[in-house]
């Protein structure tokens, strides 16, 4: 099965969920927004990871390429298109944003962003 990772990034934390094909949660955890501990909290993860997803913003770039550099598969999601899709959640939370962005992960509506390097 498919498991797909969620990142709601604002500037000192991370709110992490992860999700099956199916869209049950599975994993949602509160981190620092650091590569190192995003990559450790993954590779504890017992099941392989698809793909980890996150909106574009001011730390997107040090995630992307640091996810990246530690072997993972990281797709970096236009805001606009995703503000659209969260738009409609009663409860606005860094959890449920993530929550949020794995499901839309999960069924491909989304543009990705190209990072300059």
């Amino acid at each position: 099965m498919d498991y797909f990772v969620g990142l709601d990034v604002s500037l000192r934390s991370c709110a992490l969920c992860v999700g099956d094909a199916k869209g049950k949660i599975v994993l949602e955890r509160e981190l620092a927004c650091e590569v190192d501990e995003i990559a450790a909290c993954l590779s504890d993860f017992e099941f392989p990871i698809e793909r980890i997803g996150l909106e574009a913003g001011t730390m997107s770039q040090h995630l992307y390429f640091g996810l990246q550099a530690a072997g993972m598969d990281v797709v970096c999601m236009e805001a606009r298109q995703v503000h659209a899709a969260l738009s409609a959640m009663r409860n606005k939370t860094d959890k449920n944003d993530a929550k949020g962005i794995a499901h839309v992960l999960r069924t491909g509506w989304f543009s990705p962003v190209h990072m300059k390097s």
